[in-house]
């Protein structure tokens, strides 16, 4: 089972926070410090150390600017989003880092050009084209690809109050681009008694670029915790936790999911089941029905296991037209079902014997039974019934 990343934002999250997390974690910092001696920039170091906040320990990172940054703490060097990539490319790392730190960058280009009113590539980067921010987000990409996260459970962020100094003077916290990408990827934000930024752009957006989840499941197995330290002092601990879980699922619970369509080919929604089935639902179907203004439409109903419910709707967002779905867990009674084989017209045919309490079944698999009729040229009705009665009668006799 792939890892799940759950983000545990009761302090708020930050960039180097969030790196921090995932070090401690247990992320490749040889791999990482590869990476950031490869960057076209040179005014850095960095420090990984282990501290304590309010008695709790974790790891610290740390980047360090050289003494022309020092000069003025406000002074920082504007980049436009190309120059960043820039960066990023002639970086020596992966192509998913590569392309996750872009992602990250992207959703804040888009955040403080609504937050300015101006284009994507007129926006200058201010703190976050700094050089601390730059190396903070490649970081963190570079952790995440080698921790081989790919599936991140966000359930809300709290933030505190007040007002924070930057750029463009004092600004009220939440600052407008943290608004602007809470609002853009839904993700809670929790007011706190906490006067201060608790929430950065810088963290919400890697926490908005990996996000898949949005609440922990029912049952849990915490694997490993790591614990990110924030260089603020709020009065109480300041800490990112980034905890590797693995899902407890009660087998009898699935999930259903479903939606309308009223604007697709058949040929459309074929190809949508196809690609259900391969991505792993137990069963998809299409039913009839008539919408709003009496317009004929079908709902498609998903079953599913609910660790592969984001997978799902991925799915049905990328080969449907819907921009809605409806999810909700149910129980089910199962037969017992155990596989086995019997011989019709010398072909072997495989057979699902299905129980419960007293009752037994018998139920030839159709796969099987087509390729015994394409052989044999028996029909499939008679293949079916003499399969059957040949998985009993063998059955019996054990």
């Amino acid at each position: 089972m792939k890892p799940v990343l759950y983000l545990e934002g009761s302090c708020g999250i930050s960039g180097d926070m969030t790196v921090a997390a995932l070090l401690d974690l247990g992320a490749d910092r040889k791999k990482l410090e590869n990476v950031l001696r490869s960057l076209p920039v040179k005014e850095f170091d960095y420090e990984i150390t282990m501290r304590q906040s309010y008695g709790i320990q974790g790891c610290d990172f740390n980047v360090v600017l050289h003494d022309i940054h020092r000069d003025n703490e406000h002074h920082h060097e504007h980049r436009h989003l190309s120059d960043i990539e820039a960066i990023i490319e002639q970086a020596e790392m992966t192509r998913n880092a590569k392309d996750l730190s872009k992602k990250i960058f992207s959703i804040v280009a888009h955040a403080e050009s609504k937050a300015h009113g101006c284009s994507i590539q007129d926006v200058h980067f201010h703190e976050v084209g700094a050089i601390d921010s730059i190396v903070d987000i490649i970081s963190a990409s570079v952790l995440i690809d080698d921790l081989g996260i790919t599936d991140c459970i966000v359930s809300g962020l709290n933030e505190g109050s007040g007002f924070v100094r930057c750029q463009h003077g004092d600004l009220p916290v939440p600052v407008p681009a943290v608004l602007n990408i809470a609002q853009e990827y839904a993700i809670a934000l929790r007011p706190s008694r906490v006067t201060g930024e608790m929430v950065t752009p810088t963290g919400i957006a890697i926490a908005a670029a990996l996000r898949t989840r949005s609440s922990l499941p029912d049952q849990y197995k915490i694997l490993k915790t790591g614990i990110g330290l924030g260089k603020r002092d709020f009065g109480r601990a300041n800490l990112l936790r980034a905890i590797i879980i693995e899902e407890k699922t009660n087998d009898d619970q699935i999930y259903v999911i479903e939606c309308n369509i009223d604007d697709a080919t058949g040929e459309e929604l074929s190809f949508a089941m196809e690609k259900l089935f391969e991505a792993g639902a137990k069963d998809v179907h299409f039913i009839p029905c008539v919408m709003k203004k009496n317009r004929p439409a079908y709902i498609l109903r998903i079953i599913t296991d609910q660790a592969k419910i984001p997978l799902m709707e991925k799915t049905v967002f990328s080969h449907t037209s819907t921009i809605g779905l409806r999810k909700h867990p149910v129980e089910r009674t199962c037969m017992t079902r155990t596989m086995m084989k019997t011989s019709v017209h010398q072909t072997e045919i495989d057979v699902k014997k299905c129980c419960y309490e007293d009752i037994v079944r018998y139920y030839p698999e159709y796969d099987s039974v087509k390729v015994a009729a394409k052989k044999t040229g028996v029909s499939l009705r008679e293949l079916y019934e003499r399969a059957a009665l040949s998985a009993k009668e063998k059955d019996e006799h054990v």
